[in-house]
Parts: C-alpha cells; structure tokens; sequence
C-alpha cells in the first residue's frame, strides 16, 4: 500500500480503498458536505455512511460538489436496525438510494445482527445484488456465530463484515475466521473514540516516525489488512489521518501494538445490544 487510493479485491472481484472516510455522528447540511469535500480533495475514494446517521443528504451534496467522478468513487451505507426485513429493506434501500442520489451502491451492509431478522434482511441484499443494483453486499457488528447462521441459508456470503476494531480491540479471532472465508474485515472507530492519543507505547512509535499515533494507528490497520475508515470534522486531521504511505512498522512494533489488547468495546457489543439505540 503506497497511495491513499490503493485497493483491495473483495473475494467479487470488487476493489474497494483500503482507507475511507467515516462520517459516523458527522451533522447533516454545512458539516457533513465540507468533511466530505475535503476528505475526497485529500485524496480519499471511499466514502462510509448509514441511513442512521441521518446525513445521506449531505453526503450526496459533497460528493457531487467534489467534482470527482461517481465511477472513480466507492460508496457504502447500511440498512438500520428499525428497517430490517424483507420488504422493509427494499424499501429502505431505495429511499437511502434516492437522498444519495446514486443509480447504483458499492457497498451495501446490514448495519446491526437483529435476531429474527437478518436474514430476512440478507435476501433483500441478494436480490438488489443480484439486480445490479448494489456491488457488493456484506455487514456490521456480526460475530463468528452471526456469520455461520447467516451463510447457512445464504446463496451469497458477505464481502465485508465491518466492526469496532482498534489496538484495545484486536478482535483476532474474528479477523482469523474472516480471512479464511475470504470476508474483508473493516474496521469502524479504529481510532477508540480519541482514547489512544495519549498511550505512551503509541507516542513513542509516533516519535520514531514524525508521525501522529493516529496515523500509527491507522498504519497498523493497513499493514494487518484492515480496511479502515476514521472519521474527522477538522480538514487538518482528515488530510493527516490520509498521510500513512512514508512509513512502515515493523514487525516488532506491530506485535507490541496488538499487545496492547484488552476486549474493550467503546461501542455497543452485538451480543448484547438496544437495537434502537445502538451505533
């Protein structure tokens, strides 16, 4: 990886950036289309949204006042909790669809493992897949047992499952199975919601390099084959956040970055969550 736009292949054939810009409690109108303008005049192609985060509209209007190319972009919302179902995310998708104003989705996933529902939810995906409609399908906040329930009855597997991810929460168990099903792991809060700026194992690796511990951070989601999407209202931070391909760990200061492990979850655990208030 040497430029911001470099790609993975999803196991479709799809290449998908390994670095986005997240946009994750990002306001509605001014804020939400300056960030993305920004993000994108910085270089970034892929663009992350959920109907939830109720900035789809202003997504939209950054990414048409970008000037930028829809084919040369890689666009990503997912279908929220309330609207899982059949029908409901037919429904859902379209309206996402029309304040996007796209023809066609890159990524489409299922935002939340509602019990009882996702699978109804998931061959509402196949079908818009299977349409043209949507690149590549995949989900959110799924565990191991949420993957292997899913793909029993699946005649597509996810492409993506993306998740809280970051070095307080390494999540290896699920990266392993994830890799060996050809399911791209994507790593949502990969910064820990700002509480790894001031680890000192973090500083002194930013040191080293003249280098932020976010951009660490990031570099080491790059270098484990994470795709990776941070979020950031302030265009100083989202060019930096951008600014990883001058430096690379090495492989001792990768392993003493996953040592710094602990199973903490910032956000909402998917075994055990409010589906309607949840991330």
């Amino acid at each position: 990886m040497k430029h911001v736009q470099d790609t993975t292949t999803l196991y479709n054939g799809v290449k998908m950036p390994w670095l986005g810009f997240g946009v994750f409690k990002v306001k509605d109108g001014d804020e939400v289309v300056h960030a993305v303008k920004t993000a994108i005049q910085a270089g970034y192609r892929s663009i992350d949204t959920a109907k939830a985060y109720n900035n789809e509209t202003g997504v939209a209007q950054g990414i048409r006042e970008s000037g930028v190319a829809r084919e040369d972009l890689f666009i990503t919302t997912k279908v929220w909790n309330s609207d899982q179902g059949y029908e409901s995310t037919l429904a859902a998708f379209e309206a996402s669809m029309e304040r996007l104003e796209l023809e066609y989705l890159d990524l489409y996933l299922i935002h939340w493992p509602v019990k009882g529902k996702y699978k109804d939810t998931w061959r509402a995906l196949e079908k818009l897949h299977k349409e043209g409609r949507i690149r590549a399908i995949g989900v959110s906040n799924f565990q191991i047992h949420h993957l292997e329930d899913l793909m029993i009855d699946a005649t597509i597997k996810p492409a993506v499952n993306q998740v809280e991810l970051h070095p307080l929460l390494i999540q290896s168990e699920l990266r392993e199975y994830c890799n060996k099903h050809q399911i791209q792991i994507e790593a949502w809060s990969p910064l820990g919601q700002g509480h790894l700026m001031d680890h000192p194992l973090l500083k002194d690796i930013a040191a080293k390099y003249s280098k932020s511990p976010a951009q660490v951070i990031l570099r080491w989601d790059l270098q484990n084959g994470i795709v990776t999407i941070p979020k950031s209202v302030t265009p100083e931070r989202i060019r930096a956040n951008a600014d990883l391909y001058d430096f690379e760990l090495t492989s001792e200061e990768i392993e003493q970055i996953n040592g710094l492990n602990e199973n903490k979850r910032f956000g909402s655990d998917p075994d055990n969550f409010n589906f309607k208030i949840s991330r």
